[in-house]
């Protein structure tokens, strides 16, 4: 086995070294070197400069937005990112909800989603906790009920302020009033 990089690799890697070196923000930096709290500019930030080259989702399919980056290229990009310290993006647009509309949604939900989650113009969040449950999904009360083309949601929210109120949620509840534990929950 192999476990050296090509010369194409390594000039890959370099190209990600210089970029990150030239456009990473400094201010970010400051605020990581300082132990500041990051808000959800200072992640859009990076997720912007991202975005803008093209690099923001490596992992989606070049169809969507992806780089078409191979499994090499992915790694590389992942080490030199943890080498560099840089913020990790927000996963839950471009990692959980993406990926369930580019592989299941309809031309519509794509056009309309996919966009402005590579762009960080919508932000998503995960809504998995209620009060007494933390994230023990067996023990949800919630229950969805369908409402013409919307979803609503009985329950009862957890207690915190959200500063940064995010565009979207996904969710897990009981499928009906009935269910028993694991075996009628569903995600919405």
């Amino acid at each position: 086995m192999n476990l050296e990089f090509s010369p194409e690799e390594l000039a890959f890697r370099d190209e990600v070294r210089t970029f990150i070196a030239e456009n990473y923000p400094q201010d970010l930096r400051g605020k990581q070197d300082e132990g500041d709290e990051l808000g959800k500019e200072d992640f859009l930030s990076w997720h912007r400069i991202l975005h803008k080259k093209g690099w923001v989702a490596p992992a989606w399919p070049v169809e969507y937005g992806g780089t078409g980056w191979t499994a090499t290229q992915k790694y590389i990009w992942s080490e030199e990112t943890a080498r560099a310290d840089c913020i990790r993006l927000m996963p839950f647009g471009l990692a959980m909800v993406g990926p369930v509309i580019y592989t299941f949604g309809t031309p519509e939900q794509k056009a309309q989603f996919l966009p402005r989650i590579l762009s960080g113009e919508d932000w998503w969040c995960q809504g998995y906790s209620e009060p007494g449950s933390g994230s023990d999904l067996a023990s949800l009360r919630t229950k969805p009920s369908a409402m013409a083309i919307t979803i609503s949601s009985t329950g009862r929210r957890p207690g915190r302020q959200w500063r940064n109120m995010p565009i979207g949620a996904f969710s897990s509840s009981a499928r009906t009033a009935t269910s028993s534990s694991r075996k009628g929950s569903a995600s919405f």
